[in-house]
């Protein structure tokens, strides 16, 4: 898996070795496909990658964990991010940096309505932004939103799948406690933060997690393309919380956005198009129906 301890990098401020390989995630350009799925927790990769046909542990260093791999004939990438904005965003900085472009978080997520079940999932469409690295990147004004082809793939591997879901806004914060309106320690809990969750459901916006916003900013920015799906452990309106809830759903329907993606962009290019559309959707599904 190699080691950045004792390299050489070109300078403090452009931290790659000679050969490319970038600090925080280990790798270097021609290691990481176009395709990248971004679960949070590092035990989730072993477990998405689970679903492949063929997966290799390419890297582990600090919240950092790589598989490589095929899903149904398409090269395809896990990479952990660890919690919350900051380290999710040198994920994405340093996975643009070596080629990767797609990026799909794979993650839990607290519902906000009480329509929405424990094991559903919610596949977001944008994200408010109560995050602060994205904040760095570009005036809280921008939208963080995610891009129409993932989204579209995502919904369309849900209904393939048969999985309950949800599409709509996500709240993105840097914080599980107080900044989600749970009671910090001693029960500290600011005004402003007490009932966010209520607030935010009013407004149709569907659950809390930590990653999105910072997705979206960072892949809009760069030209490259974000998506979400979630499952649903927690549900704040009923009071509900059951860990694990509807995970494994949430990687195979990622794991079959990717392989839809790639199939759109096959076509895409055959066609010498840009923007997918109705006709262009119509004729991919009128293909995959006789295979």
């Amino acid at each position: 898996m190699g080691s950045v301890i004792n390299v050489r990098f070109e300078s403090a401020s452009v931290p790659v070795d000679e050969s490319g390989r970038q600090y925080h995630l280990n790798v270097r350009r021609g290691d990481i496909p176009r395709y990248v799925l971004l679960p949070g927790d590092p035990g989730r990769v072993p477990l998405i990658a689970s679903f492949w046909d063929e997966k290799k542990l390419l890297s582990s260093h600090r919240e950092y964990v790589i598989y490589v791999g095929r899903y149904r004939g398409v090269d395809v990438a896990a990479v952990s991010t660890g919690i919350g904005g900051p380290a999710t965003a040198i994920a994405v900085e340093e996975l643009f940096r070596v080629g990767a472009d797609t990026f799909v978080r794979v993650g839990t997520t607290g519902a906000l309505r009480k329509e929405i079940k424990l094991g559903d999932l919610i596949i977001t469409s944008a994200a408010v932004r109560y995050d602060g690295v994205s904040k760095i990147y570009v005036d809280s004004e921008y939208p963080a939103v995610a891009s129409l082809d993932v989204l579209l793939a995502l919904i369309e591997a849900a209904d393939e799948l048969g999985v309950r879901y949800h599409v709509g806004i996500t709240a993105s914060s840097d914080s599980f406690y107080v900044g989600q309106g749970r009671p910090g320690f001693k029960n500290y809990l600011p005004r402003q933060w007490s009932d966010i969750h209520l607030r935010l459901a009013e407004v149709n916006v569907l659950n809390f997690e930590m990653e999105a916003s910072t997705i979206f900013t960072l892949a809009n920015i760069y030209g490259g393309r974000g998506g979400a799906v979630c499952a649903v452990i927690a549900n704040r309106a009923t009071d509900e919380f059951v860990p694990g809830a509807g995970v494994e759903d949430a990687i195979k329907v990622a794991n079959e956005a990717v392989r839809i993606l790639k199939e759109w962009d096959d076509l895409r290019a055959e066609r010498k198009i840009t923007y997918l559309s109705v006709s262009t959707l119509s004729e991919w599904y009128l293909r995959s129906r006789k295979k």
